[in-house]
């Protein structure tokens, strides 16, 4: 019998159930799960009172690899095969998608949010837009499936960004928060060719991006506003880079985090807005204006960018074993509450039966 965890309340413990998988209908799959990430958004959920679209109770989970067990009508030749489901499931029918933004599909389906998510055994999704994961290659550079996990959404997220801002080679690229999402960021960037700033709090996460893709690392703790600018602006001098159109990425996922970053943008910069928080934040928009500035928000990623993606782990270019940790998927409630009171810096990959 398949498992899950189901949240039932942010008040409450999440609860183990046994349960049948829905059955695959025409175009739809069930996977057995190899893995799924701890993300921010599943905390956000759990303990800050965001809502989820489907009522409690709800297992929650997004960042899901497995393997294909069955398959619906149409979908046959996915079974068997490895693969990473997309965080945001667009619906590839709508006029949205048709025009190539799925990522605003109003009937996109979000694991965890939409439907029963990944901290489980099984789970049931369309099998449009699944990315197939070459086992020969990913055993190549030493990781496992459930490592993969994290593709969809803490490296797919910051990849969409990077792409959709248009970084490449000569860009100076600004990560403020390298935890997960942010320490992506770091490697997606330098992997497009910029250099990148990373901006922290935390020192142990500014070390650990010093080695994979940062030129300089910046604890936020040491700088006043101004002063962080120009640290950053003395390093573009010193290196040849631009002094204006920076991209700026914000993954801190927190309102002074956003302030900062919105206090760096130039002439010409872009923000990207990848972080989430419910809280409001105060910032003089005509800054926008005054520099010709753009701002630019991050939802999710359309699934046809996540072979790029996984490209990018499979070629070495970027990194993820420093970067994760393996825990049974048993021991749900105390990595939640670990990663919530920030406990534990690599991003946690809960694992069915281990």
């Amino acid at each position: 019998m398949a498992r899950r965890w189901m949240m039932v309340s942010g008040e409450k413990p999440m609860v183990r159930e046994e349960f049948q998988p829905d059955a695959p209908g025409p175009g739809e799959v069930v996977v057995e799960i190899a893995g799924c990430g701890v993300c921010h958004t599943d905390l956000g959920f759990y303990f800050d009172g965001v809502r989820t679209n489907q009522p409690l109770p709800l297992c929650l989970g997004h960042e899901i690899s497995g393997i294909v067990t069955q398959a619906g009508e149409a979908a046959g030749d996915w079974i068997g095969q490895p693969v990473i489901i997309p965080a945001v499931m667009p619906c590839g029918e709508c006029d949205a998608c048709q025009r190539g933004k799925g990522t605003i599909c109003r009937a996109q389906k979000m694991p965890g949010n939409d439907i029963q998510g990944g901290f489980a055994t099984h789970i049931t999704v369309p099998a449009r837009g699944l990315c197939p994961v070459d086992m020969d290659r990913l055993t190549a550079v030493g990781l496992t499936l459930a490592d993969v996990s994290v593709v969809a959404d803490a490296l797919t997220t910051p990849y969409q960004a990077a792409v959709q801002a248009g970084i490449g080679p000569g860009d100076l690229v600004i990560v403020n928060g390298t935890g997960g999402v942010g320490g992506y960021a770091v490697q997606v960037a330098a992997a497009m060719g910029a250099t990148v700033v990373a901006i922290d709090v935390v020192q142990e996460k500014l070390a650990a991006v010093q080695g994979h893709g940062a030129a300089l690392a910046l604890n936020a703790r040491d700088y006043d506003s101004r002063g962080l600018k120009q640290e950053i602006t003395g390093f573009a001098k010193a290196n040849g880079l631009k002094t204006s159109e920076w991209i700026i990425m914000e993954c801190s996922g927190t309102a002074a985090g956003q302030i900062a970053a919105f206090g760096l943008l130039n002439h010409g910069a872009t923000m990207c807005v990848v972080g989430f928080t419910m809280d409001k934040v105060e910032v003089r928009l005509s800054n926008l204006m005054a520099f010709h500035a753009r701002l630019l928000g991050n939802w999710g990623c359309p699934p046809e960018l996540y072979p790029g993606a996984l490209e990018l782990v499979l070629s070495g270019k970027v990194k993820l074993a420093p970067f994760i940790e393996q825990r049974p998927l048993d021991d749900i409630n105390a990595v939640f509450r670990d990663v919530h009171d920030g406990k534990l810096v690599r991003r946690q990959i809960l694992v069915p039966g281990s």
